[in-house]
């Protein structure tokens, strides 16, 4: 299902199993092996602990960026609490960066987040992620003073942002 176009990139909802997000999971994890240290196949079995269910209608989504039918970028949300979407998964290919895409996903995702009820948007990311850092800050997301625990190599940084 397409929800967005712009400047040829096109969005598309798909389960977590579909194979156009198999590069956004298998990028992911080899950049967190590369920041983090440690197996990719490790990082990627990680990201799939999560039940593919939680990333799909009603509660979640899991979008990503097509550029001439090639996902380039992508990201995701679950439900964190009534009133609270968690974002998860944010990325966009190396060769692709710097041209606003995450950006873009991200603004995608808050429309979608609060047509589905949502009204605050909780995140996670790790602190060897300084982009990370600054793509949040300069989306109007607050970090928090801590985050909620969490377990290996990551030392997350936390934050949040409230929907009109």
């Amino acid at each position: 299902m397409v929800i967005g176009t712009g400047e040829a990139l096109v969005f598309v909802r798909v389960a977590q199993d579909d194979p156009l997000a198999a590069p956004l999971l298998d990028a992911l994890a080899a950049e967190y092996s590369q920041r983090y240290g440690g197996a990719v196949d490790r990082h990627r079995q990680a990201l799939l602990n999560y039940p593919a269910a939680e990333f799909a209608a009603p509660d979640g989504a899991l979008i990503v960026g097509l550029l001439d039918g090639v996902p380039v970028t992508g990201g995701a949300f679950r439900r964190f609490d009534a009133a609270t979407a968690e974002l998860k998964r944010i990325w966009t290919d190396t060769p692709y960066r710097r041209r606003r895409f995450a950006r873009r996903v991200l603004d995608e995702l808050e429309v979608d987040i609060v047509q589905r009820g949502y009204r605050r948007v909780y995140l996670m990311t790790g602190d060897r992620q300084p982009e990370a850092e600054r793509l949040y800050e300069s989306a109007g997301y607050v970090r928090l003073s801590e985050p909620l625990p969490a377990a290996g190599p990551v030392y997350p940084v936390a934050f949040e942002k409230v929907l009109r």
